[in-house]
This record gives C-alpha cells, sequence and structure tokens, in this order.
C-alpha cells in the first residue's frame, strides 16, 4: 500500500493499530460520554500512542503516524452518538440496542460527515480566521516524536491510567472508596447544597475544558443550587410532604433542569448566527472553486469524484434502507417508504448544515471546546418539528404513531449526530496532514475505515454498560441500584426535547427563563471578550446548570489546577498535563467498561464489592475524598516537578 518513491503512510500495520486504538478511545468516551455528558479528543493521545507502538515495531514514519491518530480519532469521536441513542431505550422504543441497525447507521452517518467535509477542505484550512488548535497541536508532536524529543509523553500517559485505573477500581470495584460527597444545609423550606465527585476522569476532563469552561459550568451549579432551587423551594407547591433535601433534588430535576435546556439553545443559536457570515462566505467560495484538477500536487489531492460518489451511493441506501426497517413495525409499508425518504431528506440538508457549523466552529475553537451539543440541541429541535408536521398529515397515523414519531426522530438524529461529530473532528485532522505533508485522499479513506470500526464497537458497549448499570430513569431489570446508574445527560435531554415538542409537555416558562438567562449571559460574555478581561461562555453554564453539581464542582477543581499550574511552569508542563489528564480520564473509563463486563457476566451490581449492598460506609467516603486529595497533589507535583529539571 505505501509507494517507494515516497516515505511510509498508508500501510496495513497502521490500519490494524489505528483499529486497535479506536477501540480503547470508543469504549472510554462512550462511558465517559453516558457518564457526565463529555468526551476527550482522541487525536493526541492517539498519536503519542502511535509513535510508541511503532517505535516497538521498528519505527515508522511521520506520515504513518498521523494516518493512525486520524484513523483512531475518527472513531474515538464517533463515540458522540452516544448522546442520541440511549434516548431510543429510554423512551421504551428499544430494550436493548440492535447490532444490525446500531453499527451500520453509526458508518453510514458519519461517512456522511466524512464526505461532508472533503469539499470544505481547500476552503476552510485555507482561511486565516480558523486557526484549528488541536490540529496544530497533533502537528507539533508528530514533528516532535519524529525528532524523538517526547519520550516522556507515552509515559505521562500510562501513570495517569494506572492511577485512575487503581482508584476507578477501589472505588467502584471494591467499593471501600467512595465516589463523592455531599454537604446539604436547610433554612426553612428550603435546602442549599454542595457536592463533590472523587472521579479521576472528572479531574482529567476539567483539566482539558480549561479554566473558563470550567469557571462558567460552575457559576452555573452555584447558580442553580444556591439560588434558583432555594428561591423555588418558597414558591413551588410541595404536596408530598417531601423533606427539603430531597423536594430540592425534585425541583431540580423537573423544574431547574429546563432554565438549562433553554440557555444552552440560545446559546447554540448565538453562536450559529455569529458564524452566519464567515459560513456563506466559505460555500460561496467553494461554489466559485474549479473542479477537475488532474494535476493537483500529492498534498492537495482528495478522494476521486467516483469513489466519493461510490460512497454516497451506499450509504445512500443503506440509511434509506435502515429507516424503513426500523419504521416498519409501526407503520403501514408506504407510510414507512414516505418516512425513509423525509429522513433522508433530513439527513441531507439538516445534516450538511450541522456538519457545516461543527467543521467551522472546531477550526476556530478547538474539537473539545465545539458546542457540537447545543447544535445537536438545535437539530432535534428542527428534526422534531418536521415530524410533527408530518405527523399532523397523517404520516404517523395509528394507535402508536405518537410513540413511533418520538423514536423515528431520535433515530434520524443519531445519523446527524454522527455525522457532526465527524465533521467536528475530521477538519483538525486533515489541518494535521496539511502541516506534515500528508495526502488528502489518503487521509479521507482511513477516516472512512475509523468510521467503519468504531461502528463495530459501540452497539456491545453500550448493550453491556446498559445492562450493568442502567441509565437514569431506565433500568433493565428490577431491583437494581439505581444511585450507580449512568446519568445520560444528553441522551435524556434530547428525549425530553423531542417528547416534549410532539407531546406539548414542554415547561415553557423554565425554558424562557433559561432563554432571558442566557441573552444576559450573551451580553455579559460578549463585553468581558471585548475588553480583554476572560470571558464567561453561555453555553457551558446552561451545562452547569443541567449536569449535577458534583460533575461541575469536580471539573472546575480539574480546570483551577490546569490553570494554576500553568501559570506556575509558565505554560512549559502543558503537553505533559495534557497527557496526565488524558490517562485519568482513559484509565477511568476503561476500568469502568472492565467492571461493567465483570457485572454483566456475573449477574450482579457490584461482584467485588467488599462491603455489603446498601451499607453506609462515610468511612469509606472520607478514605475517597482522602484519596482525591492525593491524586490532585500528585497532578500539580509531576508537573512542577518536570518544570524543575
Amino acid at each position: 500500500m505505501a509507494n517507494p518513491s515516497q516515505p511510509s503512510e498508508l500501510t496495513w500495520r497502521g490500519i490494524v493499530i489505528g483499529a486497535l486504538i479506536t477501540v480503547v478511545f470508543t469504549a472510554s468516551n462512550v462511558y465517559l460520554g453516558l457518564r457526565v455528558g463529555l468526551t476527550i479528543a482522541t487525536s493526541i493521545p492517539a498519536a503519542v500512542i502511535s509513535m510508541a507502538v511503532l517505535r516497538l515495531l521498528g519505527g515508522g514514519t511521520i506520515l504513518e503516524n498521523n494516518l493512525v491518530q486520524t484513523q483512531a480519532s475518527a472513531a474515538g469521536t464517533l463515540s458522540c452518538v452516544f448522546a442520541s441513542l440511549p434516548a431510543l431505550v429510554m423512551a421504551g422504543v428499544w430494550q436493548h440496542f440492535p447490532f444490525a441497525l446500531t453499527a451500520l447507521l453509526v458508518a453510514a452517518g458519519g461517512m456522511t460527515g466524512v464526505l461532508f467535509t472533503i469539499p470544505l477542505r481547500r476552503v476552510m484550512l485555507a482561511d486565516p480566521a480558523l486557526p484549528f488548535p488541536e490540529g496544530v497541536a497533533a502537528a507539533e508532536i508528530l514533528r516532535a516524536g519524529a525528532a524523538r524529543e517526547d519520550r516522556g509523553a507515552i509515559r505521562a500517559l500510562m501513570h495517569g491510567g494506572v492511577l485512575a485505573a487503581v482508584m476507578t477500581f477501589a472505588t467502584t470495584g471494591l467499593r471501600v472508596l467512595g465516589d463523592g460527597m455531599t454537604a446539604t444545609a436547610v433554612w426553612g423550606v428550603s435546602a442549599f447544597r454542595l457536592s463533590l465527585g472523587f472521579s479521576p476522569a472528572l479531574l482529567g476532563a476539567g483539566y482539558l475544558v480549561g479554566l473558563e469552561g470550567g469557571i462558567a459550568m460552575l457559576t452555573g451549579a452555584v447558580l442553580t443550587w444556591e439560588i434558583i432551587v432555594p428561591v423555588m423551594a418558597h414558591v413551588q407547591p410541595n404536596p408530598a410532604g417531601l423533606p427539603a433535601g430531597a423536594f430540592a433534588t425534585s425541583l431540580w430535576k423537573d423544574k431547574a433542569r429546563f432554565i438549562g435546556v433553554g440557555l444552552i439553545g440560545i446559546a447554540a443559536i448565538w453562536t450559529v448566527l455569529r458564524m452566519g457570515r464567515p459560513l456563506l462566505a466559505s460555500v460561496r467560495a467553494l461554489l466559485e472553486r474549479t473542479q477537475g484538477d488532474t494535476h493537483a500536487a500529492r498534498t492537495e489531492t482528495d478522494l476521486s469524484p467516483r469513489a466519493m460518489r461510490a460512497v454516497a451511493g451506499i450509504v445512500l441506501v443503506v440509511v434509506g434502507g435502515l429507516f424503513f426497517v426500523f419504521a416498519h413495525p409501526y407503520v403501514p409499508a408506504l407510510s414507512a417508504l414516505v418516512a425513509a425518504i423525509a429522513g433522508l431528506a433530513c439527513c441531507a440538508g439538516v445534516g450538511l448544515f450541522v456538519a457545516a457549523a461543527c467543521g467551522y466552529m472546531a477550526g476556530l475553537v478547538g474539537s473539545s471546546s465545539s458546542p457540537i451539543s447545543g447544535v445537536i440541541i438545535l437539530a432535534a429541535m428542527c428534526l422534531s418539528c418536521v415530524f410533527v408536521m408530518l405527523r399532523l398529515l397523517g404520516l404517523f397515523a395509528g394507535a402508536d404513531g405518537q410513540h413511533f414519531a418520538i423514536g423515528f426522530c431520535l433515530y434520524v438524529l443519531t445519523a446527524i449526530t454522527a455525522s457532526a461529530a465527524i465533521a467536528n473532528d475530521n477538519l483538525q485532522d486533515l489541518k494535521t496532514g496539511r502541516l506534515v505533508g500528508a495526502t488528502p485522499w489518503r487521509q479521507e479513506a482511513v477516516l472512512l475505515i475509523g468510521c467503519l470500526t468504531g461502528a463495530v464497537i459501540i452497539p456491545p458497549v453500550l448493550n453491556v454498560l446498559y445492562q450493568t448499570y442502567g441509565f437514569v430513569g431506565a433500568m433493565p431489570r428490577a431491583g437494581m441500584d439505581a444511585t450507580h446508574a449512568l446519568a445520560a445527560p444528553q441522551p435524556a435531554l434530547l428525549l425530553l426535547i423531542t417528547s416534549g415538542i410532539f407531546l406539548h409537555q414542554l415547561d415553557w416558562n423554565m425554558l424562557l427563563l433559561g432563554v432571558g438567562t442566557g441573552c444576559l449571559l450573551i451580553g455579559i460574555d460578549a463585553g468581558l471578550r471585548r475588553t480583554g478581561r476572560g470571558a464567561l461562555p453561555p453555553l457551558a453554564v446552561g451545562v452547569g446548570i443541567y449536569l449535577p453539581m458534583s460533575v461541575s464542582l469536580t471539573l472546575a477543581i480539574g480546570a483551577i489546577l490546569g490553570h494554576v499550574i500553568t501559570r506556575l511552569t509558565a505554560g512549559a508542563g502543558s503537553h505533559q498535563g495534557t497527557m496526565i489528564a488524558s490517562g485519568l480520564i482513559v484509565g477511568e473509563s476503561l476500568t469502568g467498561v472492565v467492571l461493567a463486563s465483570l457485572s454483566a457476566l456475573s449477574g450482579r451490581d457490584s461482584p467485588l464489592s467488599l462491603l455489603p449492598a446498601g451499607m453506609n460506609a462515610p468511612l469509606a467516603d472520607w478514605a475517597g475524598l482522602g484519596a482525591f486529595c492525593a491524586l490532585c497533589a500528585w497532578f500539580c507535583a509531576m508537573q512542577l516537578r518536570r518544570n524543575r529539571r
């Protein structure tokens, strides 16, 4: 597969290594996403692992390393479908994740993202307004690795992974360490709460999110639990006579989170509108560009038009067939055919807009910071409105038409989510390739391979996690410990939006309050950015309102630690910090998946637990706090010690 006249680039061993790394990062991201609603960017860790493995195999070129990380990062990013697929189980449409219906849809949806970004490559990568920060960073790491200047990076990744795995095993497996602590203060009918989680993955994720995002999420959590919920307790009736703490929890779940939904929605709309002019300019430049340059340089050669048409045709048939198969058990064949055509039209129209928006935002702020979840929320609203109109026209008529319409909307949304996730990451990879002299068509080919390998992993991981932990509000078996259910915040939110639009049950008062709050925060954020005093991303504040406080506070601690370390080391330890943080996330995530597999095989929730089921162990909570503080101290010491050398 390699041309002797040029450096080795696309090789069979590279494809195999990329597939193996894919298994690791896809499983990690699915677990992390269902637990806290976040995923990690896999390009940099994949590049480091690839370099280490290829060195053990005798060495590899920078171009071969680039293709391995391209394939692995695409598959790891594809795990973003965790945001929509579990909603089908939570809605009662599925009882598990069928392999064919899940894997084929995820693969085909991801491939549409690859196809959408190919024509945008030349326009967006050449735009000086788009820095593509993660693509540039990955290129620097590949160059450093080629010069053998980055030998400690893989060691830092392994150290973080091992420590996180040990702590997670003690917490989730043996249950000898607590996983968090909560303090509640009651004043009359109001309850004020402070919650902290002891999660290594959240600590690492906070470091990667950065100070602005972490503080914004903490602001949302504090605003919710110290102001909004206590005030609501005074004005909302409590007919069940719940204690103040339990009543506060119910207010957050049933009321306050809707404020976060409205805030996220308006923040996403503002982000897209703010980028509307440069997006239109990019599309205009694309339409004016001539095609068919047969003498293009190797570094400017995309997949051939014939190959693109072939892939597009296969994807079209597969996606249309899947939509028909999904719909046919609920509606007559003719209605199922019309639904499949409508779904395809939505994937082409909404999917192209979402892919372009996500690709542009990733170019501005990076794949990790791109508000893809907000764009997916907008897509969910658009799809719901389209299918509500189609239902009014009689398309989904039948005894169970409404239930099917919600499920079909979520299924179509999964294809769009996969497309958006790939577009959000692919342009970063193509930017990396341009900087290191890669061949675009080879990158695009391995991106398609990454979609296939990632899609094969996702269904079994989802099934194992669901059967072991369950999702909040959707447990697979009676008698399971609901306190260990995965929060699945994005699926719950998307189900809330789609079912609310179909059933006319959205709490519009809370939504409008969130919209108003979002408008205020947009103004504050714009003022801070204009004066150079920092930023307060409204989307992150909305996420802080929606997620449990234990998640937001731990993320904020990681972000603050990262900021302090960066200041003390003058940025010298940022790369090692990134690798340690990635290791913390991967270590906890993979250990969680392994423990989930053991639990599924044994048929018990906690087969390795050293404490009796349901036993309250305050000592374990304090031990967990001590272990978490020690982990934070080690995280800081590792980077400060390296900086002093």
